[in-house]
C-alpha cells in the first residue's frame, strides 16, 4: 500500500495518520475475536485492572499468530517505511483494551515492563 500525497503531507504536518480501510472488516472481526481469547488467558504479559478487567496485553506477536501477522504486515509496514525512507522493526507491542464507562484511568504511554521479552 503507497500513500498519497495528500496522506504523506499530513503526516508531515500534523504527525498523524487514520487509515480506517487498511484492513477488511472480516480481518478486524478476526483480530477482535483473538484479542477476547488472548484476554482471557492467565499470562504475566496480561495487565489487569483491580477489577479483573483485561488492560493491557503486552508483546501478543510472540504468542498469537494472528497479531504475529499483524505486526509484520505489509499494508502496517510499507506505509510507515514510504514516510521514514527506511527500514523499520518493531520495539514495543501492546494491545490495549478499557472497561468501558468503569474502568480505571491510566496512560496511553507506558514502558515496557522488564518481565515482558
Amino acid at each position: 500500500m503507497n500513500l498519497n500525497d495528500a496522506q504523506v503531507k499530513q503526516f508531515k504536518e500534523e504527525g498523524w495518520l487514520f487509515l480506517p480501510e487498511l484492513f477488511t472488516a472480516d480481518e478486524i472481526a478476526v483480530l477482535n475475536a483473538e484479542a477476547e481469547e488472548i484476554y482471557k488467558q492467565s499470562r504475566e504479559e496480561i495487565w489487569r485492572e483491580k477489577s479483573g478487567a483485561p488492560r493491557t496485553a503486552f508483546a501478543a506477536h510472540l504468542y498469537n499468530e494472528a497479531f504475529a501477522i499483524l505486526g509484520r504486515h505489509p499494508r502496517m509496514i510499507e506505509p510507515i517505511e514510504q514516510l521514514f525512507g527506511e527500514q523499520v522493526y518493531m520495539h514495543q507491542y501492546k494491545i490495549n483494551a478499557k472497561a468501558k464507562f468503569s474502568g480505571d484511568v491510566w496512560q496511553w504511554m507506558t514502558a515496557c515492563p522488564s518481565r515482558v521479552p
